[in-house]
């Protein structure tokens, strides 16, 4: 887009050079014509000249202009109407002609540069609003601030020829003065002060301005309706900086906007994310309270039938019983949030030794024996199952969520199968059950932290499986989740894992 101010669009730039052109071309024009210069033929001068001021007003401003009129009114007397070389003119009608031709020249030159001064202006606001208009359509794509910013920079520079940086708010309506780099040029000597005011007062200063007029950049004010986003710096000749004012002051208002709204839109992000976190907050306290006044009441219960009654052997068993459940329970709940919490700020630490899985297996099963009894439990284990080097504690838990969890979704007299093997370097152990299974929309967040199957009655924190995957991951291992043919769930979990020399055996007794 050219500068408007700009009038000429010849291989001269200032209306000095312009001037002597006027100068030389109609003395140019005067010399070629100077055959004509009889009573016969002197009219016809008159035509030239007047086309002659005529297309120097399509390419020169006003002032050279006026000079041609002049000048080639001047010449024709003094050269083509008798008498000749003189700026007397003795006939009434050359005198006429004279009058009438230096009018004619001028308003010629006047209203020539007047429309092509028009026509200039019209494809100046068309170029201006083109490029109004795709910037625009490109701010509508850019997502993120980051992208806004590298548009308007793009942009900023392909119109005004000049590189532009932005100092915007962090949200607190406070600005951030550091900010990573923009572009392959950093901000230069950013003045502080200045930058300020302006965020603070909404108006611009710096150079060019009445406002700090002998600070080294420009600064313009980022005012949007609901906030304002920040402040632009950049470096222009005076120029560039004062023509098209229309044109600048839209340009930074749709930078504005576009970054108010994703100003908004990260507003919005995290005002829902504090939401979701009241509610995750409060779903979660909840939650435990619940599921830990459970085992708590039980406990209290069953004790205080033990401290003020007198009961048979019998009662008091399964009194005893009740409370050493209800304490399991409990116990199995702070594990299980322990071991979140433990997953979550990385402080688990893998200590891998060879193990015997038949002892994995029989430690497990002996921690949940009542869970257990009502259902058909099978282990399969080949009988050169070899040693494995795994986390001993940790796969013990692996393995207990995973049986918990068939025992609690299965219904009585079901079954629930785990097999181990080793194949392909890997120790593979699998849980299975002939419970209902999950849904199918529910397999891809199995996994994930807090997830209960909807309209089950099993109490529990939903922290069992999600447990499992970060023990599992902690093993550069893999755990995943089917629905089985003939109904129930499978678990299959794959562990990463050598086996024992003869060295290493001897080392192990």
């Amino acid at each position: 887009m050219k500068d408007s101010s700009r009038v000429l669009n010849l291989p001269f730039k200032t209306k000095f050079y312009q001037y002597i052109l006027v100068v030389v071309i109609i003395g140019l024009t005067t010399l070629i014509c100077s055959p004509l210069s009889n009573p016969q033929s002197y009219h016809i001068v008159s035509f030239i000249l007047l086309f002659v001021v005529a297309m120097l007003a399509v390419f020169m401003g006003i002032g050279p202009v006026l000079l041609a009129s002049t000048i080639s009114a001047i010449s024709w007397n003094y050269f083509f109407i008798p008498p000749f070389h003189t700026f007397h003119i003795t006939r009434t009608e050359d005198r006429l002609m004279f009058v009438s031709f230096f009018i004619i020249a001028l308003l010629n030159g006047i209203l020539t540069n007047r429309i092509r001064r028009q026509e200039r202006l019209v494809r100046d606001r068309e170029a201006q609003t083109n490029a109004l208009f795709q910037l625009t359509e490109e701010l509508s794509k850019a997502s993120g601030i980051e992208m806004v910013l590298a548009v308007a920079r793009n942009d900023f520079r392909k119109h005004f020829n000049a590189d532009s940086w932005f100092i915007l708010q962090d949200g607190n309506n406070r600005l951030d003065f550091n900010p990573p780099p923009q572009d392959e040029k950093d901000l230069p000597v950013i003045e502080r002060h200045i930058v300020e005011h302006v965020f603070t007062n909404s108006e611009r200063a710096g150079k060019y301005t009445d406002m700090f007029s002998e600070a080294g950049l420009t600064y313009h004010p980022l005012t949007g309706t609901r906030l304002n986003p920040g402040v632009i710096a950049f470096r222009i000749d005076e120029p560039a900086y004062r023509n098209r004012i229309v044109f600048r002051d839209t340009w930074f208002t749709q930078i504005s906007n576009a970054l108010e709204r994703e100003f908004l839109g990260e507003l919005a992000v995290k005002a829902r994310i504090l939401d979701e976190s009241d509610k995750l907050y409060n779903t979660l306290f909840n939650l435990i309270s619940h599921e830990f006044r459970i085992p708590i009441a039980t406990i209290m219960g069953a004790s205080d039938t033990l401290l003020i009654s007198k009961t048979t052997d019998k009662n008091r068993e399964e009194l005893y019983n009740e409370i050493f459940k209800a304490s399991a329970r409990l116990n199995h709940l702070i594990e299980n949030l322990l071991n979140m919490s433990r997953l979550e700020s990385g402080k688990i630490s893998l200590r891998s030794d060879w193990c015997d899985v038949n002892d994995l297996i029989n430690k497990v099963s002996q921690n949940l024996k009542q869970e257990l009894e009502q259902f058909n439990f099978i282990a399969i284990i080949p009988e050169d199952m070899p040693l494995v080097k795994i986390d001993f504690g940790l796969m013990e838990h692996v393995l207990y969520n995973l049986l918990l969890n068939s025992c609690q979704y299965s219904s009585g007299s079901g079954e629930i199968r785990l097999e181990v093997s080793y194949e392909s370097k890997n120790f593979i152990l699998t849980v299975s059950d002939t419970g209902p299974g999950f849904p199918p929309a529910a397999l891809p967040i199995v996994f994930d932290k807090f997830f209960r199957v909807d309209g089950t009655k099993s109490g529990g924190l939903g922290l069992g499986l999600s447990i499992v995957k970060g023990l599992v991951e902690s093993h550069n291992g893999t755990v995943s989740v089917e629905n089985g043919l003939n109904g129930g769930a499978r678990f299959t979990v794959a562990i990463p894992s050598d086996i024992p020399d003869m060295e290493d055996l001897k080392m192990v007794e």
